[in-house]
């Protein structure tokens, strides 16, 4: 199973992805860390990316996700994830570009969406050091979210609960599906 922890920058992904990563021992990936350059510098000097931007980066997502399930391993994925179209990257790779994917959701694979207020992540956001996500996008994020449907094989967490709450809503909704 591939579980893709999604959200906004802020909404908490690292610390429950680090977290549920060494409690299943399932491998964690950190979608930050595959950014190019060009995109760590342009969201650390306030510039949205684009989905032109996202594009490379998100098709080298995928090229993990098929690469893990190949192998039959379990994983966790970090990714912001916003949109629809994102999504169908991560899963389908370039079949999801022009619109030509019609499936939803891949068998083996389940979004954990980490939601929360505006304000809530905002100020997550302003406490945090060493990010280069600027806190200024953050709504630019928001603007561009578009939340996952249950047909994504998505399940949504609220994050103004405790980190083991949290954890515990995700473990309950993959054991179901492993």
């Amino acid at each position: 199973m591939i579980l893709i922890i999604m959200g906004v920058s802020g909404s908490g992904k690292t610390t429950v992805g680090s977290f549920l990563s060494e409690k299943l021992g399932w491998t964690l990936h950190e979608g930050d860390d595959y950014h190019p350059k060009e995109n760590i510098d342009k969201m650390a000097s306030g510039v949205p990316l684009t989905d032109q931007d996202r594009t490379p980066w998100l098709l080298l997502l995928h090229d993990i996700i098929e690469r893990e399930m190949s192998a039959g391993s379990h994983a966790i994925l970090i990714c912001s994830a916003l949109k629809k179209l994102y999504r169908q990257l991560l899963l389908f790779g370039r079949e999801a570009l022009g619109g030509a994917c019609q499936r939803e959701a891949m068998e083996g694979v389940v979004f954990a969406f980490l939601s929360g207020s505006f304000q809530l992540i905002q100020a997550r956001m302003v406490a945090r050091k060493g990010h280069f996500m600027a806190p200024n996008l953050l709504q630019s994020q928001f603007d561009t979210l578009e939340p996952p449907s249950l047909s994504e094989n998505a399940v949504t967490v609220d994050i103004s609960k405790s980190l083991p709450e949290i954890v515990a809503e995700i473990e309950a909704a993959i054991s179901t599906r492993l």
